[in-house]
Protein backbone atom coordinates (compact mmCIF):
# COMPACT_ATOMS: atom_id res chain seq x y z
CA UNK A 1 0.00 0.00 0.00
CA UNK A 2 1.20 3.51 -0.85
CA UNK A 3 0.30 6.86 0.71
CA UNK A 4 -0.05 9.56 -1.92
CA UNK A 5 0.51 13.22 -1.14
CA UNK A 6 -0.21 16.15 -3.44
CA UNK A 7 2.42 17.11 -5.99
CA UNK A 8 2.91 20.90 -5.83
CA UNK A 9 5.86 22.88 -7.11
CA UNK A 10 7.95 19.78 -7.79
CA UNK A 11 7.59 18.36 -4.27
CA UNK A 12 5.24 16.07 -2.41
CA UNK A 13 3.00 18.09 -0.10
CA UNK A 14 0.81 16.71 2.68
CA UNK A 15 -2.85 17.76 2.67
CA UNK A 16 -3.67 20.79 4.77
CA UNK A 17 -6.47 18.86 6.42
CA UNK A 18 -4.14 15.96 7.29
CA UNK A 19 -6.94 13.70 5.96
CA UNK A 20 -6.60 10.87 3.46
CA UNK A 21 -9.12 8.77 1.53
CA UNK A 22 -9.01 5.10 0.57
CA UNK A 23 -8.23 3.98 -2.98
CA UNK A 24 -9.73 0.50 -3.42
CA UNK A 25 -8.87 -2.38 -5.74
CA UNK A 26 -12.22 -3.01 -7.49
CA UNK A 27 -11.62 -6.77 -7.76
CA UNK A 28 -12.34 -7.28 -4.06
CA UNK A 29 -12.56 -3.73 -2.63
CA UNK A 30 -9.32 -4.26 -0.73
CA UNK A 31 -7.22 -1.23 0.20
CA UNK A 32 -4.79 -0.39 -2.61
CA UNK A 33 -3.54 3.08 -1.59
CA UNK A 34 -4.43 6.12 0.49
CA UNK A 35 -4.49 9.55 -1.14
CA UNK A 36 -4.48 13.06 0.26
CA UNK A 37 -7.95 14.53 0.71
CA UNK A 38 -7.42 17.96 -0.77
CA UNK A 39 -9.31 21.06 0.35
CA UNK A 40 -9.73 24.55 -1.06
CA UNK A 41 -6.47 25.76 0.46
CA UNK A 42 -4.56 22.93 -1.24
CA UNK A 43 -6.13 23.79 -4.58
CA UNK A 44 -5.42 27.49 -4.23
CA UNK A 45 -1.80 26.78 -3.34
CA UNK A 46 -1.35 24.52 -6.36
CA UNK A 47 -2.85 27.07 -8.75
CA UNK A 48 -0.77 29.92 -7.35
CA UNK A 49 2.40 27.84 -7.67
CA UNK A 50 1.43 26.85 -11.21
CA UNK A 51 0.81 30.51 -12.10
CA UNK A 52 4.22 31.60 -10.81
CA UNK A 53 5.89 28.70 -12.62
CA UNK A 54 4.18 29.74 -15.85
CA UNK A 55 5.42 33.30 -15.51
CA UNK A 56 8.94 32.05 -14.80
CA UNK A 57 9.11 29.47 -17.58
CA UNK A 58 6.77 30.78 -20.28
CA UNK A 59 9.68 31.54 -22.63
CA UNK A 60 11.27 28.08 -22.52
CA UNK A 61 12.14 27.34 -26.16
CA UNK A 62 10.44 24.72 -28.29
CA UNK A 63 13.51 22.50 -28.36
CA UNK A 64 13.35 22.07 -24.58
CA UNK A 65 9.62 21.34 -24.53
CA UNK A 66 9.90 18.78 -27.30
CA UNK A 67 12.71 17.20 -25.28
CA UNK A 68 10.32 16.75 -22.34
CA UNK A 69 7.86 14.93 -24.59
CA UNK A 70 10.50 12.65 -26.09
CA UNK A 71 12.01 11.82 -22.70
CA UNK A 72 8.59 11.15 -21.16
CA UNK A 73 7.82 8.70 -23.98
CA UNK A 74 11.10 6.88 -23.26
CA UNK A 75 10.31 6.71 -19.55
CA UNK A 76 6.81 5.38 -20.06
CA UNK A 77 7.99 2.80 -22.55
CA UNK A 78 10.70 1.74 -20.10
CA UNK A 79 8.20 1.55 -17.21
CA UNK A 80 5.32 0.12 -19.24
CA UNK A 81 4.95 -2.89 -16.94
CA UNK A 82 4.62 -0.63 -13.89
CA UNK A 83 1.96 1.53 -15.55
CA UNK A 84 0.06 -1.58 -16.66
CA UNK A 85 0.23 -3.12 -13.20
CA UNK A 86 -1.30 -0.01 -11.67
CA UNK A 87 -4.06 0.04 -14.30
CA UNK A 88 -4.85 -3.58 -13.50
CA UNK A 89 -4.81 -3.25 -9.72
CA UNK A 90 -6.19 0.25 -9.25
CA UNK A 91 -9.05 0.41 -11.76
CA UNK A 92 -9.56 -3.23 -12.73
CA UNK A 93 -8.26 -3.10 -16.30
CA UNK A 94 -7.86 -6.45 -18.04
CA UNK A 95 -4.23 -6.71 -19.14
CA UNK A 96 -5.12 -6.29 -22.81
CA UNK A 97 -6.81 -2.96 -22.10
CA UNK A 98 -3.97 -1.87 -19.81
CA UNK A 99 -1.48 -2.64 -22.56
CA UNK A 100 -3.50 -0.69 -25.12
CA UNK A 101 -3.77 2.31 -22.80
CA UNK A 102 -0.04 2.36 -22.12
CA UNK A 103 0.87 2.04 -25.80
CA UNK A 104 -1.55 4.82 -26.72
CA UNK A 105 -0.06 7.10 -24.06
CA UNK A 106 3.44 6.52 -25.44
CA UNK A 107 2.16 7.20 -28.95
CA UNK A 108 0.52 10.43 -27.82
CA UNK A 109 3.72 11.63 -26.17
CA UNK A 110 5.63 11.00 -29.40
CA UNK A 111 3.00 12.90 -31.38
CA UNK A 112 3.18 15.75 -28.85
CA UNK A 113 6.93 16.00 -29.47
CA UNK A 114 6.10 17.91 -32.65
CA UNK A 115 3.60 20.27 -31.05
CA UNK A 116 6.05 22.95 -29.78
CA UNK A 117 7.15 23.67 -33.36
CA UNK A 118 3.57 23.82 -34.70
CA UNK A 119 2.52 26.78 -32.56
CA UNK A 120 2.63 29.20 -35.44
CA UNK A 121 1.01 32.45 -36.45
CA UNK A 122 0.82 33.99 -39.89
CA UNK A 123 1.44 37.18 -41.79
CA UNK A 124 -1.78 38.97 -42.67
CA UNK A 125 -2.36 41.38 -45.58
CA UNK A 126 -3.13 44.86 -44.21
CA UNK A 127 -5.41 47.54 -45.60
CA UNK A 128 -2.93 50.18 -44.47
CA UNK A 129 0.12 50.93 -46.63
CA UNK A 130 3.36 50.61 -44.71
CA UNK A 131 1.89 48.35 -42.02
CA UNK A 132 3.30 44.86 -41.37
CA UNK A 133 0.54 42.72 -39.85
CA UNK A 134 0.95 39.32 -38.23
CA UNK A 135 -0.68 36.97 -35.73
CA UNK A 136 0.93 34.96 -32.93
CA UNK A 137 -0.21 32.03 -30.83
CA UNK A 138 0.75 32.28 -27.16
CA UNK A 139 0.13 29.96 -24.17
CA UNK A 140 -2.93 30.81 -22.05
CA UNK A 141 -1.36 30.32 -18.60
CA UNK A 142 -2.57 27.72 -16.09
CA UNK A 143 -4.59 24.80 -17.45
CA UNK A 144 -6.80 22.70 -15.16
CA UNK A 145 -7.31 19.04 -16.04
CA UNK A 146 -9.89 16.68 -14.55
CA UNK A 147 -9.55 13.03 -15.54
CA UNK A 148 -11.87 10.00 -15.21
CA UNK A 149 -11.22 6.58 -13.70
CA UNK A 150 -11.71 4.51 -16.84
CA UNK A 151 -8.80 5.75 -18.97
CA UNK A 152 -6.78 7.77 -16.45
CA UNK A 153 -3.47 7.27 -18.22
CA UNK A 154 -4.70 8.24 -21.68
CA UNK A 155 -6.53 11.31 -20.43
CA UNK A 156 -3.79 12.30 -17.99
CA UNK A 157 -1.24 12.19 -20.79
CA UNK A 158 -3.47 13.92 -23.34
CA UNK A 159 -4.24 16.81 -21.03
CA UNK A 160 -0.85 17.34 -19.42
CA UNK A 161 1.29 16.74 -22.50
CA UNK A 162 -0.61 19.29 -24.55
CA UNK A 163 -0.53 21.86 -21.76
CA UNK A 164 3.23 21.49 -21.29
CA UNK A 165 4.03 21.23 -25.01
CA UNK A 166 2.25 24.52 -25.67
CA UNK A 167 4.09 26.37 -22.91
CA UNK A 168 1.46 26.34 -20.16
CA UNK A 169 1.51 25.06 -16.59
CA UNK A 170 -0.92 22.38 -15.45
CA UNK A 171 -2.92 21.36 -12.37
CA UNK A 172 -4.42 17.87 -12.41
CA UNK A 173 -7.38 16.70 -10.35
CA UNK A 174 -7.62 12.94 -11.04
CA UNK A 175 -10.56 10.67 -10.30
CA UNK A 176 -10.70 9.52 -6.69
CA UNK A 177 -10.59 5.98 -8.09
CA UNK A 178 -7.27 6.50 -9.93
CA UNK A 179 -4.83 8.60 -7.86
CA UNK A 180 -1.88 6.19 -8.23
CA UNK A 181 -1.73 6.74 -11.99
CA UNK A 182 -1.50 10.50 -11.38
CA UNK A 183 1.38 9.88 -8.97
CA UNK A 184 3.23 7.96 -11.69
CA UNK A 185 2.67 10.82 -14.11
CA UNK A 186 4.18 13.31 -11.65
CA UNK A 187 7.28 11.15 -11.28
CA UNK A 188 7.51 10.73 -15.06
CA UNK A 189 7.35 14.46 -15.81
CA UNK A 190 9.91 15.21 -13.09
CA UNK A 191 12.35 12.68 -14.55
CA UNK A 192 11.67 14.05 -18.03
CA UNK A 193 13.02 17.42 -16.88
CA UNK A 194 9.83 19.48 -16.44
CA UNK A 195 10.61 22.30 -13.95
CA UNK A 196 8.85 22.21 -10.59
CA UNK A 197 5.47 23.94 -10.62
CA UNK A 198 4.63 23.33 -14.27
CA UNK A 199 2.96 20.01 -13.43
CA UNK A 200 0.94 19.72 -10.22
CA UNK A 201 -1.47 17.15 -8.80
CA UNK A 202 -4.22 17.69 -6.23
CA UNK A 203 -6.09 14.64 -4.98
CA UNK A 204 -9.56 14.76 -3.48
CA UNK A 205 -13.29 14.60 -4.02
CA UNK A 206 -14.21 16.41 -7.20
CA UNK A 207 -17.63 17.28 -5.81
CA UNK A 208 -15.92 19.15 -2.98
CA UNK A 209 -12.95 20.85 -4.65
CA UNK A 210 -13.69 20.73 -8.38
CA UNK A 211 -15.44 24.09 -8.37
CA UNK A 212 -12.55 25.67 -6.47
CA UNK A 213 -10.15 24.51 -9.18
CA UNK A 214 -12.22 25.31 -12.27
CA UNK A 215 -13.46 28.60 -10.83
CA UNK A 216 -10.06 29.87 -9.68
CA UNK A 217 -9.39 33.25 -11.33
CA UNK A 218 -5.90 32.18 -12.42
CA UNK A 219 -7.15 29.10 -14.27
CA UNK A 220 -7.26 30.13 -17.92
CA UNK A 221 -8.40 26.89 -19.53
CA UNK A 222 -10.17 23.69 -18.46
CA UNK A 223 -10.09 20.22 -19.97
CA UNK A 224 -12.53 17.72 -18.47
CA UNK A 225 -13.61 14.15 -19.10
CA UNK A 226 -16.57 12.78 -17.19
CA UNK A 227 -20.35 12.80 -16.99
CA UNK A 228 -22.59 15.12 -18.98
CA UNK A 229 -24.16 16.44 -15.78
CA UNK A 230 -20.82 17.56 -14.34
CA UNK A 231 -19.65 18.77 -17.74
CA UNK A 232 -22.60 21.16 -18.04
CA UNK A 233 -21.82 22.49 -14.56
CA UNK A 234 -18.18 23.10 -15.52
CA UNK A 235 -19.31 24.89 -18.69
CA UNK A 236 -21.33 27.30 -16.54
CA UNK A 237 -18.31 28.00 -14.32
CA UNK A 238 -16.09 28.52 -17.37
CA UNK A 239 -18.62 30.87 -18.97
CA UNK A 240 -18.76 33.05 -15.85
CA UNK A 241 -14.97 33.33 -15.87
CA UNK A 242 -14.66 33.59 -19.68
CA UNK A 243 -12.35 30.57 -19.64
CA UNK A 244 -11.57 28.28 -22.54
CA UNK A 245 -12.71 24.68 -22.07
CA UNK A 246 -13.03 21.27 -23.66
CA UNK A 247 -15.53 18.68 -22.40
CA UNK A 248 -15.49 14.99 -23.32
CA UNK A 249 -18.64 13.56 -21.81
CA UNK A 250 -20.99 10.57 -21.85
CA UNK A 251 -22.44 8.60 -24.71
CA UNK A 252 -25.14 6.23 -25.88
CA UNK A 253 -23.32 5.23 -29.03
CA UNK A 254 -25.15 3.38 -31.82
CA UNK A 255 -23.76 0.63 -34.05
CA UNK A 256 -25.77 -0.15 -37.20
CA UNK A 257 -25.54 -3.51 -38.98
CA UNK A 258 -27.04 -3.58 -42.49
CA UNK A 259 -28.24 -6.77 -44.16
CA UNK A 260 -25.30 -6.73 -46.59
CA UNK A 261 -22.69 -6.54 -43.80
CA UNK A 262 -20.01 -9.11 -43.12
CA UNK A 263 -21.77 -10.77 -40.19
CA UNK A 264 -18.68 -12.21 -38.52
CA UNK A 265 -16.84 -8.88 -38.61
CA UNK A 266 -19.90 -7.03 -37.35
CA UNK A 267 -20.31 -9.43 -34.43
CA UNK A 268 -16.63 -9.12 -33.49
CA UNK A 269 -16.72 -5.32 -33.71
CA UNK A 270 -19.90 -5.13 -31.65
CA UNK A 271 -18.35 -7.35 -28.98
CA UNK A 272 -15.29 -5.09 -28.73
CA UNK A 273 -17.36 -1.91 -28.95
CA UNK A 274 -19.38 -2.57 -25.81
CA UNK A 275 -17.49 -5.07 -23.69
CA UNK A 276 -13.96 -3.65 -23.72
CA UNK A 277 -13.14 -2.71 -20.13
CA UNK A 278 -16.50 -4.17 -19.07
CA UNK A 279 -18.45 -1.45 -20.86
CA UNK A 280 -16.98 1.37 -18.79
CA UNK A 281 -16.14 3.33 -21.92
CA UNK A 282 -17.95 6.46 -23.10
CA UNK A 283 -17.83 5.30 -26.74
CA UNK A 284 -19.38 1.90 -25.92
CA UNK A 285 -21.99 0.67 -28.40
CA UNK A 286 -24.87 0.34 -25.96
CA UNK A 287 -27.40 0.45 -28.83
CA UNK A 288 -27.04 -2.01 -31.72
CA UNK A 289 -29.47 -1.68 -34.65
CA UNK A 290 -29.68 -4.66 -37.01
CA UNK A 291 -31.56 -4.78 -40.32
CA UNK A 292 -34.54 -7.10 -39.93
CA UNK A 293 -33.59 -9.79 -42.52
CA UNK A 294 -30.47 -10.67 -40.50
CA UNK A 295 -31.68 -9.69 -37.04
CA UNK A 296 -32.20 -13.23 -35.76
CA UNK A 297 -28.92 -14.49 -37.19
CA UNK A 298 -26.98 -11.58 -35.74
CA UNK A 299 -28.70 -11.84 -32.35
CA UNK A 300 -27.92 -15.55 -32.12
CA UNK A 301 -24.27 -15.11 -33.14
CA UNK A 302 -23.74 -12.06 -30.95
CA UNK A 303 -25.35 -13.65 -27.91
CA UNK A 304 -23.17 -16.74 -28.34
CA UNK A 305 -20.02 -14.62 -28.69
CA UNK A 306 -21.00 -12.55 -25.65
CA UNK A 307 -21.52 -15.70 -23.57
CA UNK A 308 -17.93 -16.67 -24.37
CA UNK A 309 -16.50 -13.30 -23.28
CA UNK A 310 -14.25 -14.27 -20.41
CA UNK A 311 -14.62 -12.94 -16.89
CA UNK A 312 -11.65 -13.78 -14.71
CA UNK A 313 -8.01 -13.14 -13.86
CA UNK A 314 -7.17 -9.65 -15.11
CA UNK A 315 -3.63 -10.69 -15.99
CA UNK A 316 -4.77 -13.50 -18.26
CA UNK A 317 -4.58 -12.24 -21.87
CA UNK A 318 -7.91 -13.85 -22.73
CA UNK A 319 -9.87 -12.04 -20.01
CA UNK A 320 -12.21 -9.46 -21.51
CA UNK A 321 -14.30 -8.38 -18.52
CA UNK A 322 -13.11 -7.32 -15.10
CA UNK A 323 -14.81 -5.73 -12.10
CA UNK A 324 -17.14 -2.75 -12.13
CA UNK A 325 -15.27 0.13 -10.51
CA UNK A 326 -17.37 0.72 -7.37
CA UNK A 327 -20.40 -0.50 -5.46
CA UNK A 328 -22.28 2.61 -6.54
CA UNK A 329 -21.68 1.81 -10.19
CA UNK A 330 -22.43 -1.89 -9.68
CA UNK A 331 -25.81 -0.94 -8.27
CA UNK A 332 -26.46 1.20 -11.35
CA UNK A 333 -25.72 -1.74 -13.66
CA UNK A 334 -27.96 -4.05 -11.61
CA UNK A 335 -30.75 -1.48 -11.59
CA UNK A 336 -30.67 -1.03 -15.36
CA UNK A 337 -30.75 -4.78 -16.01
CA UNK A 338 -33.44 -5.50 -13.41
CA UNK A 339 -35.63 -2.64 -14.64
CA UNK A 340 -35.42 -3.93 -18.22
CA UNK A 341 -36.24 -7.48 -17.14
CA UNK A 342 -39.16 -6.41 -15.00
CA UNK A 343 -40.67 -4.41 -17.87
CA UNK A 344 -40.41 -7.28 -20.38
CA UNK A 345 -36.98 -7.19 -22.01
CA UNK A 346 -35.40 -10.52 -22.91
CA UNK A 347 -31.90 -11.35 -21.69
CA UNK A 348 -30.14 -13.07 -24.59
CA UNK A 349 -26.86 -13.43 -22.70
CA UNK A 350 -25.22 -12.46 -19.44
CA UNK A 351 -26.75 -10.64 -16.46
CA UNK A 352 -24.73 -12.92 -14.19
CA UNK A 353 -22.43 -11.67 -11.44
CA UNK A 354 -19.17 -13.16 -10.24
CA UNK A 355 -17.98 -11.11 -7.29
CA UNK A 356 -17.77 -7.51 -8.52
CA UNK A 357 -17.85 -8.49 -12.20
CA UNK A 358 -20.93 -8.66 -14.43
CA UNK A 359 -20.91 -10.93 -17.47
CA UNK A 360 -21.46 -9.57 -20.97
CA UNK A 361 -25.18 -8.77 -21.09
CA UNK A 362 -27.29 -8.60 -24.26
CA UNK A 363 -30.90 -7.40 -24.12
CA UNK A 364 -33.66 -7.58 -26.72
CA UNK A 365 -37.14 -6.11 -26.69
CA UNK A 366 -36.04 -2.96 -24.91
CA UNK A 367 -38.67 -0.22 -24.99
CA UNK A 368 -38.70 3.49 -24.24
CA UNK A 369 -40.13 3.04 -20.74
CA UNK A 370 -37.01 1.14 -19.63
CA UNK A 371 -34.15 3.04 -18.00
CA UNK A 372 -31.54 1.34 -20.18
CA UNK A 373 -33.25 2.63 -23.33
CA UNK A 374 -31.97 6.20 -22.98
CA UNK A 375 -29.56 6.33 -20.05
CA UNK A 376 -25.88 5.44 -20.20
CA UNK A 377 -25.33 2.28 -18.13
CA UNK A 378 -21.53 2.47 -18.20
CA UNK A 379 -21.31 -1.27 -17.78
CA UNK A 380 -21.27 -4.46 -19.91
CA UNK A 381 -24.85 -4.05 -21.14
CA UNK A 382 -26.15 -3.49 -24.67
CA UNK A 383 -29.53 -3.68 -26.40
CA UNK A 384 -30.45 -5.03 -29.86
CA UNK A 385 -33.11 -3.39 -32.02
CA UNK A 386 -34.38 -4.35 -35.52
CA UNK A 387 -34.82 -1.78 -38.31
CA UNK A 388 -36.35 -1.91 -41.80
CA UNK A 389 -34.58 0.86 -43.71
CA UNK A 390 -31.40 2.88 -43.39
CA UNK A 391 -33.38 6.08 -42.88
CA UNK A 392 -35.18 4.46 -39.97
CA UNK A 393 -31.85 3.34 -38.52
CA UNK A 394 -30.44 6.86 -38.82
CA UNK A 395 -33.48 8.33 -37.10
CA UNK A 396 -33.19 5.78 -34.29
CA UNK A 397 -29.45 6.36 -33.94
CA UNK A 398 -29.96 10.12 -33.69
CA UNK A 399 -32.86 9.86 -31.23
CA UNK A 400 -30.72 10.52 -28.15
CA UNK A 401 -29.34 13.45 -26.20
CA UNK A 402 -25.83 12.09 -26.81
CA UNK A 403 -23.62 12.26 -29.89
CA UNK A 404 -20.16 10.86 -29.23
CA UNK A 405 -19.40 7.94 -31.56
CA UNK A 406 -21.32 5.90 -34.15
CA UNK A 407 -20.52 3.02 -36.47
CA UNK A 408 -22.07 1.25 -39.44
CA UNK A 409 -21.38 -2.10 -41.09
CA UNK A 410 -22.26 -2.33 -44.77
CA UNK A 411 -20.66 -3.21 -48.10
CA UNK A 412 -22.50 -0.32 -49.79
CA UNK A 413 -20.28 2.78 -49.85
CA UNK A 414 -23.24 5.03 -50.65
CA UNK A 415 -25.06 3.84 -47.53
CA UNK A 416 -21.93 4.23 -45.47
CA UNK A 417 -21.21 7.79 -46.58
CA UNK A 418 -24.86 8.79 -46.25
CA UNK A 419 -24.81 7.58 -42.66
CA UNK A 420 -21.50 9.34 -41.99
CA UNK A 421 -23.04 12.62 -43.14
CA UNK A 422 -26.34 12.23 -41.30
CA UNK A 423 -25.17 10.72 -38.01
CA UNK A 424 -25.34 13.23 -35.16
CA UNK A 425 -22.03 12.19 -33.65
CA UNK A 426 -18.59 13.69 -33.37
CA UNK A 427 -16.99 10.49 -34.69
CA UNK A 428 -18.27 7.97 -37.24
CA UNK A 429 -16.58 4.69 -38.17
CA UNK A 430 -17.40 2.54 -41.20
CA UNK A 431 -16.97 -1.22 -40.87
CA UNK A 432 -15.19 -0.73 -37.54
CA UNK A 433 -16.03 -0.57 -33.83
CA UNK A 434 -17.30 2.57 -32.13
CA UNK A 435 -14.11 2.59 -30.05
CA UNK A 436 -11.28 4.44 -31.78
CA UNK A 437 -8.77 7.13 -30.91
CA UNK A 438 -5.50 8.44 -32.32
CA UNK A 439 -3.27 11.23 -30.99
CA UNK A 440 -3.73 13.70 -33.84
CA UNK A 441 -7.45 13.35 -34.65
CA UNK A 442 -10.22 15.72 -33.44
CA UNK A 443 -11.63 13.48 -30.71
CA UNK A 444 -14.94 14.43 -29.12
CA UNK A 445 -18.70 14.55 -29.41
CA UNK A 446 -21.76 16.68 -30.06
CA UNK A 447 -24.90 17.43 -28.05
CA UNK A 448 -24.63 16.14 -24.46
CA UNK A 449 -21.47 14.21 -25.35
CA UNK A 450 -19.20 17.17 -25.23
CA UNK A 451 -17.92 20.53 -26.34
CA UNK A 452 -14.75 21.08 -28.34
CA UNK A 453 -12.25 18.44 -29.39
CA UNK A 454 -9.12 16.78 -28.02
CA UNK A 455 -5.94 15.96 -29.95
CA UNK A 456 -2.55 17.37 -30.80
CA UNK A 457 -4.14 19.69 -33.38
CA UNK A 458 -7.54 20.47 -31.83
CA UNK A 459 -6.18 21.19 -28.34
CA UNK A 460 -4.27 24.20 -29.66
CA UNK A 461 -7.59 26.07 -29.55
CA UNK A 462 -7.85 25.91 -25.74
CA UNK A 463 -4.13 25.72 -24.90
CA UNK A 464 -3.14 28.86 -26.82
CA UNK A 465 -4.68 32.21 -27.74
CA UNK A 466 -4.28 34.47 -30.72
CA UNK A 467 -2.55 37.85 -30.61
CA UNK A 468 -2.54 40.35 -33.49
CA UNK A 469 0.65 42.41 -33.86
CA UNK A 470 1.36 45.27 -36.28
CA UNK A 471 4.56 47.13 -37.11
CA UNK A 472 4.24 50.55 -38.69
CA UNK A 473 6.84 51.78 -41.15
CA UNK A 474 7.79 55.44 -41.46
CA UNK A 475 5.39 55.74 -44.41
CA UNK A 476 2.35 54.27 -42.59
CA UNK A 477 -0.62 56.55 -42.06
CA UNK A 478 -0.86 57.66 -38.40
CA UNK A 479 -4.61 57.17 -38.47
CA UNK A 480 -4.28 53.59 -39.61
CA UNK A 481 -6.22 54.03 -42.86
Amino acid sequence: MKNLDHWIGGSVVAPGSAAYFDDLNPVDDSLYARAAAGNADDVNRAVEVAHQAFLQHRDIPATVREGWMAKAAEIMERDATLFQDVLVDEIGSPIAKAGFETRFAVSFLRAATGVPRRIRGETIPSDTPGRFSMSLRQPVGVVAGITPFNVPLIKGIKQSAMALATGNSFVLLPSEAAPRIADLLAAMWREAGVPGGLFNVIYGNGAEIGDVLTGHPKIASITFTGSSRVGKHIAEIAARGLKKYTLELGGKSPLIVCADADLDKAVGAALFSIFMYQGQVCMGASRIYVERPIFEAFAKAFAAASARAKVGDLREPGTMLGPIISERQRERVRRHIDDARTKGAEVLAGAQWSGNSCSATVLSGVTANMTVFAEETFGPVTSLYPFDSLEEAIDLANDTEYGLSAAIFTRDIDKALHFAQRAEAGMVHINAPTLHDEPHVPFGGTKASGFGREGTEADLEIMTEWKWVTIQSATASPGGH
